[in-house]
């Protein structure tokens, strides 16, 4: 260590400002490579938290169409869709077919018309000047 310390007393001052400056550049450079990698990680590690989120999202989805898959392979899902959209009945049920009502519906009750009352002259100027 003297060795070292020796030799750098020995340099003169204006050497020692050359070594100065460019000890400050690469302390400079070294900074920004810093600043850059600093950076990039922050942007890997939002990259990160958007992926584990899709991936959180995928495996509800992946879960979700498993239990579908499980429903329309049972017993239960089969008979639903005979008995809702294929109309098939098991035996001993007895078949309600509801028939579109027909062409002779009740006619509606009429109303009726409101009497139409005959004023005088002036009784229509009564109204007028003073209403009801």
């Amino acid at each position: 260590m003297k060795n070292i310390w020796e030799k750098i007393k020995q340099i003169n001052w204006a050497d020692r400002r050359v070594f100065l400056v460019i000890a400050i550049v690469v302390l400079v450079f070294l900074m920004m490579d810093f600043n850059n990698r600093m950076v990039r990680s922050l942007q890997l590690e939002k990259q990160e938290q958007l992926l584990i989120s899709r991936v959180a999202a995928l495996e509800q989805t992946k879960q979700q169409l498993q239990a579908d898959i499980a429903y329309a392979n049972s017993d239960r899902a089969v008979e639903e869709w005979a008995r809702e959209e294929a109309k098939l009945i098991n035996e001993g049920d007895v078949p309600i077919v509801l028939q579109p009502q027909s062409a002779a519906a009740a006619a509606p009750t009429p109303t009726p018309l409101a009497e139409v009352k005959a004023l005088s002259r002036l009784e229509i100027w009564k109204q007028l000047f003073w209403g009801d």
